[in-house]
């Protein structure tokens, strides 16, 4: 079974959120693609909505969103997501992934795009330290 970790960032907020997801919620987002609107009260979050900005597969290779296969492929690039040229018309060749969420992937990238009645941070709010006894 697939298992992803979502980061989610809030764009109000400026912060970012990890999401561990597993099971059913997980097997969810195969088969979507970058650009996807998704429902994320599966994932522990009711209420919220988040488009799938991007994401990488277990070696780190990067997924490109005009890429509309569901595995890697090499291309030749001069720019954008997966490669940074360094000189003016430099390009080269890389291994990318395509838009199509599979199994393949660790890490999905997404934004929150609808929110819900509870504010993030109280979904995943840090448990209070423990004082320390002298």
């Amino acid at each position: 079974m697939a298992e992803f970790k979502i980061v989610l960032s809030d764009q109000k907020t400026g912060r970012a959120y990890k999401v561990d997801v597993s099971g059913g919620a997980a097997g969810a987002l195969v088969g979507k693609r970058i650009g996807d609107e998704v429902d994320a009260s599966s994932m522990g979050l009711p209420g919220y909505r988040m488009e799938i900005t991007g994401g990488s597969d277990r070696n780190g290779t990067p997924a490109r969103r005009n890429l509309p296969v569901a595995g890697r492929k090499r291309l030749l690039l001069s720019g954008g997501a997966g490669f940074k040229p360094v000189m003016e018309g430099q390009r080269r060749r890389k291994t990318l992934r395509g838009n199509e969420i599979t199994a393949d992937f660790v890490q999905i990238n997404a934004k929150v795009t609808a929110y819900g009645d509870k504010a993030l941070e109280e979904y995943f709010a840090k448990p209070a330290a423990e004082e320390k006894k002298e």
